[in-house]
């Protein structure tokens, strides 16, 4: 016996609307209602996201393109792990919003173009707190603010802010460490070149057991030659005078 799509309820005599069955015109009145409601609230997600990455973006021109990068990278590979719904979402906005912490930290040590002094790695990795500070206040980025304050942990517990090792880390956490590694290695930065492909691979293996989750690991090397491309290709995008970069929330 079919139940009605928004109720619940079993139904003899159903209603088709759109494909699925519902006990009542009331019923399939209130579905659409509902579908419009998510779709607001999709539109304000959108929205409050757009502002945030943007906010930093005019802090930091490049900002905006690696975290977009670094976002579909992961939300890929978490996807080829087998995380799905939520927690799949969670994962993308937590690395789209990784480094908006860095929104509190001075241009002269953000913009430097140098290596960083002792002290400013001290202001640098006060980041995945500012963080998670902004994230947490708005309800729906809560769960992708744990990630943005665990982005900089390592497996083996020598990273920061609280030295967590393991499946202490979030999954999405340790997915991030690989690909945001990645995408830093892959493209310049003010302070050096980008590193070929292969060089990238080589040093993602190194860090095996250490900076990286090993399970992570080998499913970014069952993936590698998609990450290949990908990367080969936002290069040659990134480098175009006219370049489209499009976030997909």
């Amino acid at each position: 016996m079919p139940v009605c799509q928004h109720c619940g309820m079993p139904i003899e005599k159903p209603l088709i609307r759109e494909g699925d069955p519902f006990c009542s015109e009331r019923c399939y009145g209130r579905s659409v209602e509902l579908r419009e409601i998510h779709r607001r609230l999709d539109a304000a997600y959108h929205s409050t996201m757009e502002v945030l990455v943007a906010a930093l973006d005019a802090r930091e021109c490049e900002t905006h393109r690696h975290s977009e990068r670094v976002a579909r990278y992961a939300r890929f590979l978490a996807e080829k792990m087998g995380i799905k719904g939520k927690d799949l979402e969670d994962i993308y906005r937590g690395a789209l919003l990784h480094d908006i912490g860095k929104i509190g930290v001075p241009d002269a040590i953000l913009l430097k173009p140098a290596s960083l002094t002792e002290e400013g790695w001290k202001v640098m990795k006060k980041h995945p707190e500012m963080g998670r500070q902004i994230l947490s206040n708005v309800d729906f980025l809560k769960p992708a603010s744990e990630i943005v304050f665990t982005h900089e942990e390592r497996f083996d517990g020598s990273g920061y802010p609280r030295g967590l090792r393991g499946d202490q880390i979030p999954v999405g956490s340790r997915i991030l460490a690989i690909m945001d590694a990645l995408d830093a290695m892959a493209f310049d930065r003010p302070y050096r070149k980008a590193i070929p492909f292969e060089a990238i691979e080589v040093k993602i293996l190194k860090g095996t057991g250490s900076q990286f989750d090993p399970n992570v690991v080998e499913a970014f090397r069952r993936n590698i030659k998609t990450f290949m491309e990908w990367t080969q290709r936002d290069k040659q995008e990134a480098c175009e005078p006219h370049g489209k970069h499009e976030t997909t929330f």
